[in-house]
C-alpha cells in the first residue's frame, strides 16, 4: 500500500456520497507498499474501511478479478477485506481518472518481527487459501512470470547498471538460465503472488487475515512458497532455516506437496528473486516524481538471487 494520488478531505467526502456510509471523520493516507494508493477511513460511527486507487501496473480488465477474488474468499470464511458496494450495486468507481474500490477493514497489523511461530501460520493460511479458491471460476495470467520479468528488464537495460554496476549482465544471465529451467508441470491454481509480511495481519501473534490481492493469478501454488521463502525466510545471511521448516509445516499441514514440487522450490525461489529485484528496479529507476512514498532496496534481492542460484 501507498500514496502516488494525493486526495483532500472533501474529495474523498464527495467520492464517498455514492455509498450508504456514515460521515467520514478523518482519512489518513497508508504509507507502506509500493502498487496503490491507499487511504483508511473512519466514521463518526467507528466504521472503518479502506479506499484504494489502482495504480501502474494494475490492468483494469483484472480489477474485476481481484475484487471476485477477495468476495469469493470471505464467503469461504478466509480472512480478508470484503468490496463494499455503491447504492447502485457497483463495487468499482472512477476517481481523479483511476478505478477505486471501497473494502472493509481488517483487523490486526503487519509485524516488522516475525519467527517460526509467525511463518508456520503464514503456511497454514497459504494453503487454506489456495483449497478455498480451488473453485474460483476465473483466471487470470501472472504477467510477472518469465515473459513479464524479460519485458521488465528490455525496460530498463540501459540503465540497470545506474543502480549497481554489473546489474545488467547479472540479470540476462538469470534470464537465460531460468528461461532454460523454469518447471512447465506443477499443481497450479489461483495464488495470491505478493504475500509479503505487509499483506499479514496478526493480533495478538495470532494472524488474523491476509489483504492486497491485486498480484492474484493462476501459478504454481509452490512459485507461492518461493516468493514467501524469499520475503519471510531469508537475511543478510542467508535462509533462515527454523522460518522455512515451520512455514513448509504449516504448509503441508493443509496440502502436502509433491516430491516434484519440492525439487523445484530452489529454482522457483530463484525466480521469485529475479522478479522482486526487477519490480524493485523498476521502481527505482522510474519513481514519480511528488509521490509520496519511498520505492524499496532492490539489492536484497540481489543477495537473494545470487544465495539461490550458488
Amino acid at each position: 500500500m501507498a500514496v502516488y494520488t494525493p486526495l483532500t478531505h472533501d474529495e474523498i467526502k464527495a467520492l464517498l456520497s455514492a455509498y450508504d456510509l456514515g460521515a467520514l471523520r478523518v482519512a489518513h493516507g497508508i504509507m507502506q507498499g509500493v502498487e496503490n494508493t491507499n487511504y483508511r477511513l473512519e466514521f463518526d460511527d467507528g466504521t472503518r474501511l479502506i479506499l484504494t486507487l489502482f495504480e501502474k501496473r494494475v490492468k483494469p480488465r483484472d480489477l474485476g478479478f481481484f475484487i471476485g477474488i477477495m468476495h469469493h474468499l470471505s464467503r469461504a470464511g478466509f480472512a480478508c477485506p470484503q468490496p463494499i458496494a455503491t447504492r447502485g450495486g457497483e463495487l468499482m468507481i472512477e476517481v481523479k481518472n483511476k478505478l477505486a474500490t471501497v473494502i472493509s477493514f481488517l483487523n490486526g497489523r503487519d509485524v516488522s518481527k516475525w519467527d517460526a511461530t509467525h511463518t508456520r501460520q503464514v503456511g497454514v493460511a497459504m494453503a487454506t487459501m489456495h483449497a478455498a479458491l480451488a473453485d474460483y471460476q476465473a483466471s487470470r495470467a501472472n504477467d510477472l512470470s518469465l515473459a513479464g520479468w524479460r519485458e521488465l528488464a528490455s525496460r530498463m537495460v540501459g540503465r540497470l547498471d545506474e543502480v549497481q554496476a554489473g546489474l545488467r549482465a547479472l540479470v540476462e544471465d538469470e534470464l537465460a538460465w531460468l528461461t532454460a529451467h523454469w518447471p512447465r508441470d506443477l499443481p497450479r491454481g489461483i495464488i495470491h503472488a505478493d504475500l509479503f509480511p505487509d499483506n499479514v495481519f496478526f493480533e495478538d501473534e495470532k494472524l488474523s487475515g491476509v489483504i492486497d490481492f491485486y498480484f492474484a493469478c493462476d501459478d504454481f501454488y509452490a512459485y507461492e512458497l518461493a516468493i514467501c521463502m524469499n520475503c519471510w525466510c531469508m537475511d543478510e545471511n542467508g535462509l533462515r532455516r527454523d522460518e522455512w521448516n515451520a512455514m513448509l509445516a504449516g504448509y503441508e499441514s493443509v496440502r502436502p506437496l509433491s516430491a516434484h514440487e519440492k525439487a523445484a522450490l530452489p529454482t522457483l525461489a530463484r525466480g521469485a528473486a529475479l522478479r522482486f529485484l526487477l519490480t524493485r528496479a523498476h521502481d527505482l529507476i522510474f519513481h514519480p516524481t511528488g509521490a509520496l512514498v519511498a520505492p524499496k532496496d532492490p539489492m536484497e534481492y540481489v543477495r537473494n538471487l545470487k544465495f539461490f542460484s550458488s
